[in-house]
């Protein structure tokens, strides 16, 4: 009985030991904290994998300046600025045929008629993850200085003002409950700079709305101190309130005397992400070089793409518009067929595609819209393994590639043909995604042909993945041919699987 007792007894003081070492050890992982240094923020951090494994995105940008429906998400800035106009569209002066003079009735006076009545968080992201996508990140203030969420910090806000409800909120547990991670924007670093504030009988030069559209400064002046705290203040608020996956940040935070802010607003927002104990990803647009290390953020490129695989993660933001970025009745919409053949060339390259659409003032997404992020869903449906938790090849592809200052023009890119390849991998599984179908039904691969320097492994097997046709392979020297019997089986590009010999 004794012999049991001191058995049992040492059992529970090394059971008690083995949970004491534990605790000690999770305290030391949990005690790292990110500092506000270069060195500090990279000692421990890493993109996630969940962004490198997520591709496609959904952008929104949607606020009161969607209730004119016209010109762009900166109308707010064409009222009072004569001279700006956006696809031959002038705010100015359709501002003042259909509401009047900004002493009268100016950009506050449409936040009212911004009721978002008709919207519906579940449906909306329904529709995000029938597109396929993995994570969505709406606009939390744009330019204009409205809070597209329940501020602690200002009262220019949507439940205070327009719909009255926590819009954002809303979104985030619907986007959460449809499994896709949920990320906010801000561009509020600009709003100082924003407004023009020449005629002193306009609204902009009253002080009693100074908190939405800031003071008269002058043209090269630095943020002041004010300034500088009040991003801050509304910026953690948000980090704070939504526990955003992702952050991305607009123009004006590259500008200069916002430098204080980056060590501080990145070792905050990291250090968030060890409190939630999730990987958090923060996004600069443009801003490669000018603002933070490359390989402590993941860079964003507006409208524009790499001219290569890149060594960091990295991301597109375009707009399903070719116009503008929020909703207006006379956008031009690019086709699903070109936004595919966009992710997958991005993708190719180490990238993902943050695609923006821009909803009504109602809350209702356009049907035009609707009907492109389906087709592009349906074909991500099929032909997901080859996109998804992928990785680079050893190239990115072969055929045409139309480049412009380093990254491909979106303006000037064309819709792409049969002879554009595109190579992704998944383990020891490479995927060659055609961005056309070529008349005959044969495809050439390039870069597979037999004796090529990528690949020196026999190809076991070839699987047709976008479709049931029957095909037939064989390695030449000109390159792999692959025959498809039939008709094309869907639209915008055909994906293969390919199989080496171990």
């Amino acid at each position: 009985m004794k012999k049991f007792l001191a058995l049992a007894i040492i059992a529970v003081v090394g059971f008690n030991s083995c949970a004491e070492k534990k605790e000690q050890k999770k305290e030391v992982e949990t005690a790292f904290r990110y500092q506000e240094d270069w060195e500090s923020i990279r000692s421990g951090y890493k993109v996630p994998e969940w962004f490198k494994d997520a591709k496609f995105g959904i952008f929104l940008h949607w606020g009161p300046y969607a209730v004119p429906a016209y010109s762009s998400e900166k109308y707010p800035k064409g009222i009072y600025q004569k001279s700006w106009n956006k696809g031959g569209m002038n705010p100015w002066s359709h501002h003042r045929e259909h509401h009047g003079d900004p002493s009268v009735f100016g950009y506050k006076d449409l936040i009212p008629k911004f009721k978002a009545e008709n919207f519906d968080a579940k449906e909306w992201a329904s529709l995000f993850k029938k597109s396929g996508a993995r994570y969505v990140v709406p606009v939390a203030e744009h330019h204009d200085g409205f809070a597209m969420y329940k501020s602690n910090v200002t009262r220019w806000n949507v439940v205070n003002m327009g719909p009255k409800k926590d819009v954002m909120q809303m979104l985030s547990d619907a986007c959460k409950t449809e499994g896709m991670k949920f990320g906010v924007s801000s561009h509020f670093a600009l709003n100082r700079q924003y407004y023009n504030h020449a005629d002193p009988s306009w609204d902009v030069n009253d002080p009693q709305y100074q908190d939405l559209y800031w003071k008269k400064i002058e043209r090269n002046s630095l943020p002041s101190k004010e300034f500088l705290d009040l991003w801050w203040n509304r910026t953690t608020d948000i980090i704070d309130n939504y526990e955003p996956d992702l952050l991305w940040f607009d123009f004006g935070l590259d500008k200069p005397g916002f430098e204080p802010m980056h060590k501080k607003i990145l070792a905050y927002y990291y250090n968030k992400g060890l409190d939630w104990d999730k990987g958090v990803v923060f996004q600069d647009k443009n801003m490669k070089g000018k603002s933070f290390p490359e390989d402590l953020i993941t860079l964003d490129i507006e409208r524009g793409r790499m001219d290569g695989i890149y060594k960091y993660p990295w991301q597109t933001d375009t707009s399903i518009g070719k116009i503008s970025w929020g909703y207006i009745k006379d956008e031009e919409y690019k086709t699903s067929n070109y936004l595919l053949d966009e992710l997958i060339d991005i993708v190719s390259k180490n990238g993902c595609l943050l695609l923006n659409i821009g909803p009504k003032a109602d809350g209702t997404i356009p049907d035009e819209a609707k009907t492109i992020l389906e087709e592009m869903g349906s074909w991500l449906t099929v032909n997901d393994e080859a996109i998804f938790n992928t990785r680079p090849w050893k190239i990115f592809g072969e055929g045409p590639t139309k480049v412009s200052k380093g990254h491909h023009s979106e303006k000037n890119n064309k819709e792409s043909g049969f002879e554009d390849i595109r190579f992704t991998t998944k383990g020891d599984i490479l995927y060659a995604t055609s961005l056309g179908w070529p008349k005959d039904g044969v495809f050439t691969i390039k870069s597979l042909a037999k004796g090529n320097e990528y690949e020196t492994r026999e190809i076991a097997s070839i699987k047709f993945i976008s479709g049931n046709n029957k095909i037939d392979w064989k390695q030449l020297e000109k390159g792999l041919q692959i025959k498809v019997e039939g008709e094309q089986p869907c639209e915008a590009a055909f994906a293969f699987k390919i199989e080496f010999k171990k």
